[in-house]
């Protein structure tokens, strides 16, 4: 029997997820509308409009189907319920680059990574070096970039 894998997401995630399901579900009938409109037209092998809105149909029922997965699979994790002295999924981490500056990354799941608000996927190369650190650990990372080098300097579960 093949086992369900859990999709990790905090509750924002979850709800971001869900508003975007919602949003593509109310676009269901609009598409449907958009199709009997343009079928009107009459000979459908070049009607634009009509082959425009099968289109979107087939994107919109693939996302809704995707989203409906990752919802059905998500295992919602609360950080502030979390403490420890590892990182793990959920924990807000302040770093020190190689020049010493401070940067802030909370580790989070692959649907709500953000790098430029500070949100990483658990699954990223920095997300993968981070789980199981501790203050003061160092890590190195290859990024497309090169290789980067950090101190773990605080952990919080907020």
């Amino acid at each position: 029997m093949a086992s369900v894998e859990k999709v990790p997401m905090l509750a924002e995630g979850y709800e971001k997820l869900s508003a975007q399901l919602n949003a593509l579900k109310a676009e269901r009938p609009l598409i449907v509308d958009a199709i009997e409109e343009a079928r009107a037209h009459g000979d459908l092998s070049e009607n634009a409009e009509y082959h425009a809105a099968k289109e979107r149909q087939g994107q919109v029922e693939a996302s809704i189907g995707d989203l409906e997965d990752k919802l059905s699979r998500a295992q919602v994790i609360d950080p502030t319920t979390l403490s420890g002295d590892r990182i793990v999924f959920g924990a807000t981490v302040t770093l020190a680059d190689e020049d010493d500056k401070p940067v802030k990354y909370q580790i989070v799941g692959q649907a709500e990574a953000d790098a430029k608000d500070g949100k990483i996927s658990y699954n990223s190369p920095l997300g993968r070096a981070l789980i199981g650190r501790r203050v003061d650990d160092e890590i190195e990372v290859t990024v497309p970039a090169g290789d980067k080098y950090y101190l773990v300097t605080k952990i919080e579960f907020v």
